[in-house]
């Protein structure tokens, strides 16, 4: 009996999910000081959670930027998948695109979680905005009242084009797809998930605030990080304080990594060199 015991732990142990190796990058809140801290997290109790990769974006340097990332995104995604990580798809304002597909049914069908008090007595908590919290967090490092436009020949007119997720990104059997914060909730307690990873754009304003994102799901409780590499930020260096895209961008990252989650790379889960944009050629 020992030996079987011993075989069939043996035989478990070979096909179980290989564990996930993070480094957690943090900043102290007093200083910014960096800090880096190992993690091992179990890929079954994982999510990715794509924030708002549309087809098109109303600032041509933001679309543009969005298509370069969504190639190796979507090789990142292959191997999360590949590895027993969840992914929801949350492509905002865009889900009837995908009606009657298989990965809007699983999100629609996921039974129905209730939320941790305050946000279960909170009506219609599920699609409203998470805003800059100050009990959280300082003011943004950045000015992006402007809506941040990086556009150098002409500023882009607000008139939002998006009507699906990029084509880039594909949509696999066993992924979902939804804009809802409930509904997330619901598939992440299905699974019994405790560990989001968050990627996609703009960290600044849907990564951070959207109801299924970071102040969100650091609100109910779960195990957050971003992927730093796999996001974008909106910001316009003729504003404060007046610095290029990327060091803007990076000034939000610090701000994450500050207040609110620690960030990761994508070569934690590829194996490979972490993503850049061709644009950033600072040293």
């Amino acid at each position: 009996m020992r030996t079987l015991l011993l075989f069939l732990a043996m035989t478990t142990s070979l096909f179980a999910e290989p564990a996930l190796p993070l480094t957690l990058r943090s900043r102290a809140k007093t200083d910014g000081a960096i800090s880096e801290k190992p993690a091992t997290w179990e890929p079954g109790k994982t999510a990715i959670i794509v924030c708002d990769m549309w087809d098109d974006h109303w600032c041509r340097s933001a679309a543009r930027r969005v298509t370069e990332l969504a190639g190796p995104m979507n090789d990142m995604l292959k191997t999360a998948r590949k590895n027993g990580i969840f992914i929801i798809h949350a492509p905002s304002s865009v889900t009837d695109f995908y009606n009657g597909t298989p990965q809007r049914k699983l999100a629609q069908s996921a039974p129905f979680a209730k939320t941790p008090v305050p946000l279960a007595n909170t009506p219609r908590w599920g699609t409203a905005w998470c805003w800059t919290d100050p009990k959280h967090e300082a003011v943004l490092p950045v000015d992006d009242s402007d809506m941040g436009c990086s556009c150098t020949d002409r500023k882009c007119e607000i008139v939002p084009p998006w009507k699906r997720q990029h084509p880039l990104i594909e949509l696999a059997a066993g992924d979902a797809l939804t804009d809802d914060g409930q509904e997330t909730w619901n598939l992440l307690t299905a699974r019994g998930i405790d560990n989001v990873i968050l990627c996609g754009v703009h960290l600044n304003m849907c990564v951070l605030g959207r109801p299924f994102a970071i102040r969100q799901q650091v609100y109910l409780g779960k195990h957050v990080v971003f992927m730093r590499d796999m996001t974008d930020s909106m910001y316009n260096p003729e504003r404060p304080p007046g610095v290029d895209h990327f060091t803007g961008h990076d000034l939000i990252i610090a701000h994450v990594e500050k207040h609110w989650c620690p960030s990761i790379t994508s070569d934690a889960i590829t194996g490979g060199k972490p993503f850049r944009f061709k644009e950033d050629t600072r040293k």
